[in-house]
């Protein structure tokens, strides 16, 4: 017997009606243009509180009776499920601590606090938040809310699913951003009880992909290390309540590279004019990197939108490069004047932006009369890169290294 149904899924919509938006379905054109697929954006990054985490968490603690209610609630979480928490507690007028692993975003923690909960920073990682999160429930009688390994939890995720097929009554195949699975649960729960000709994907970064391995065991296994930019679905062990849901309901788990992810957010960021978080961009990312695999019309969930303005440039920068519209290029030559000039003369000839120059004499591997200059440079794909390179060595400059 499965631990969440549809009638689940339908609860928790009625709960659910008037307290979270229906977010919209956005045509990706740019995408159908280039690659021929028909797709359309779950804008979840739209949501309340920025990401698809107050539909689970208001679900799970409106739920709660008087007695748990007064004893407060507490939660663990990089981010997201941390103000999905907090705006749901502050709704229902019931106090909420939550544990962040030491790292977490300022933005997040910001809003966090701003919805009216307490902030505890413990440990490295999400698991390790909630090992401390569950203590001080044990400690103190406060609610633990989980952020994937609930029912109420994974049939709140699961509304998501119910909006898709409403909106988009002709997909094919839906996509989610995966981390401890209960989106992923409760979308795939909600769409094959009533749609199963509909194939549905989750999508995980690959430095912390742990259903892949979960699923070849046949058990939820734990990841030994995790390393993503998507802190936001960097979990380590899938949920025992979403696995056993995904094991029968989820056609496909694809997991997708940290260039990937900066290469989606940037494209989606200026062809769509959305702003999405790196976890909340997996799906979009799994299609750029295959768009062909995928039977079209297709929605892909763009999970949250909660990016530090910080990791947001250095993403970008990384995205910019991915798509061969950055060049970092260091250029060793003879350090004597008039040197730099016909460097900077030779890119600049093939219509190139510098946008920024800096020099280095004292690595031990350059003669007396050598210097290293490193240039940025935008370019306009891979194509103009390559003219900047063979310019470069043309003019009879040594390249070093580049990327």
């Amino acid at each position: 017997m499965q631990p969440v149904n549809l009638e689940d899924i339908n609860d928790a919509a009625k709960l659910l009606d008037g307290v979270i938006k229906k977010t919209p379905s956005i045509s990706a054109g740019w995408i159908e243009k280039k690659y021929g697929v028909d797709v359309t954006f779950k804008c979840e990054n739209l949501q309340r509180a920025g990401s698809f985490k107050i539909r689970g968490a208001y679900n799970r603690i409106a739920r709660l009776s008087e007695v748990e209610r007064s004893k407060g609630v507490v939660a663990a979480s990089a981010g997201n499920h941390a103000q999905g928490v907090a705006l749901a507690a502050q709704i229902l007028g019931i106090k909420a601590t939550i544990f962040m692993p030491e790292g977490a975003t300022l933005p997040k923690y910001q809003a966090t606090l701003g919805y009216g909960a307490d902030v505890i920073f413990h440990g490295k990682t999400i698991d390790e938040a909630l090992m401390a999160a569950s203590t001080l429930s044990n400690e103190t009688g406060a609610v633990f809310i989980h952020p994937f390994d609930h029912e109420h939890i994974v049939a709140g995720q699961g509304t998501m699913g119910l909006e898709i097929l409403e909106q988009n009554p002709g997909v094919k195949t839906v996509v989610v951003c995966t981390g401890g699975g209960g989106l992923l649960a409760g979308t795939a729960l909600a769409i094959k009880s009533l749609r199963p000709d509909i194939k549905v994907i989750g999508v995980q970064a690959e430095m912390a992909a742990a259903y892949p391995p979960s699923l070849a065991a046949g058990s939820p296994q734990m990841l030994p290390k995790m390393s993503t930019m998507a802190d936001g679905i960097a979990v380590g062990r899938p949920g025992d309540v979403p696995f056993k849901i995904i094991q029968q309901h989820v056609d496909e788990i694809r997991t997708v590279s940290e260039a990937s992810l900066a290469r989606a957010l940037l494209l989606t960021l200026e062809r769509s004019k959305l702003q999405v978080e790196a976890g909340g961009i997996a799906a979009v990312a799994a299609i750029l990197d295959d768009p062909d695999s995928f039977d079209g019309p297709v929605v892909a969930s763009l999970s949250g939108g909660n990016i530090d303005p910080l990791l947001l440039s250095r993403v970008m920068r990384t995205g910019l490069a991915t798509s061969g519209r950055f060049l970092m290029v260091q250029v060793r030559l003879t350090d004597q004047p008039g040197s730099l000039a016909k460097l900077l003369a030779c890119v600049a000839e093939l219509g190139t932006n510098i946008i920024q120059t800096s020099h280095t004499r004292m690595n031990p591997a350059l003669a007396i009369s050598e210097v290293d200059v490193e240039l940025e440079l935008e370019t306009r794909g891979f194509e103009h890169r390559e003219q900047i390179l063979a310019q470069i060595v043309a003019q009879g400059f040594e390249i070093v290294t580049y990327y």
